[in-house]
């Protein structure tokens, strides 16, 4: 009697194990869209989550924030869209891609001043951009690192007046596409200044550049949310790998990268929240860790 009895519930642990397992087993591809300034760092995630999961495949397609809403918007396949403002995504909420309720924001960024090695131009500050004969590059309109400089900007043109942004872009030659287009334009000397992410002044340019900080009440806070296609193919996977770009593992991988983590909510703001509870995030260790809270936010 007792065998008989312990038959049903072998299966039943047989079933639970097997379908552990098959969640553990994940294979699949995934098409994730991200912003230019994701490139680095989503490349590192990318290898991270795939060393975990081998069955995985992720194609990564990397463009500025508005073309790759646009592109979405026009039907092209995606799984995950990963945008450097919060305006590019709604474009994709709006165009029936993207779910607002399942958008989700994951880092944020700041903007820093770039000049080449050496300074030949001997810049210390937005200030010096009003000289004469000073090389300015920056990102096109329409791209969010322009929006968020226009921003700074206009910031400072509060304080100190319009002649002040307008004595800035007298300065501007060139208008790139992507922010790491600026990024390389300064690197190779060929122009004197630009205004980039704090991240970007990382990584393999970083002994070709020096950075300089922007003063924190005109320094704007980039957004950079998240969020799987409605359409996706693959569903679970994309949640799974979303998940995991909210995870602690990717949280070092970012701030590694120079990005800073999002505002989490208090329990008492947590408590009038409607949204799914604030992912919490362990202790890493000896990871240097950006500082976003004095920054203002401008999308």
């Amino acid at each position: 009697m007792r065998l008989h009895a312990l038959v049903p519930l072998l299966l039943l642990l047989h079933v639970c194990f097997a379908n552990s397992s098959a969640q553990d087993d994940l294979s699949g591809s995934l098409i994730v869209y991200a912003a230019t300034s994701l490139t680095d760092v989503f490349e590192a995630m990318r290898g991270a989550f795939v060393e975990t999961h081998p069955d995985v495949a992720i194609l990564l397609n990397f463009a500025n924030s508005a073309t790759l809403a646009a592109q979405l918007t026009a039907g092209a396949p995606a799984d995950v869209f990963a945008s450097a403002n919060e305006l590019q995504m709604q474009v994709a909420v709006e165009s029936g891609r993207v779910a607002q309720t399942d958008v989700e924001v994951f880092a944020h960024n700041r903007l820093a001043l770039i000049v080449p090695a050496g300074n030949p131009a001997k810049i210390h500050s937005l200030d010096d951009l009003m000289q004469d004969n000073i090389l300015l590059v920056l990102a096109a309109e329409g791209t969010p690192i322009r929006a968020y400089t226009d921003a700074m900007l206009a910031s400072y043109s509060a304080e100190r007046g319009d002649s002040f942004t307008d004595g800035v872009l007298r300065n501007l030659v060139s208008e790139e596409s992507n922010v790491r287009q600026v990024v390389a334009r300064i690197a190779l000397g060929e122009a004197d200044a630009g205004i980039v992410y704090q991240s970007d002044a990382l990584g393999d340019v970083a002994d070709q550049l020096i950075s300089m900080p922007i003063a924190e009440q005109h320094n704007q806070l980039a957004s950079y949310p998240i969020a799987p296609l409605l359409d996706t193919a693959e569903p679970s996977l994309a949640e799974r790998f979303m998940r995991f770009v909210l995870s602690d593992e990717a949280l070092a991988i970012l701030e590694a990268n120079g990005f800073c983590w999002p505002a989490r909510l208090d329990d008492d703001q947590a408590d009038e929240a409607a949204a799914e509870p604030a992912l919490e995030f362990s202790d890493i260790g000896d990871t240097i860790r950006i500082d976003c809270e004095a920054a203002s936010i401008e999308d």
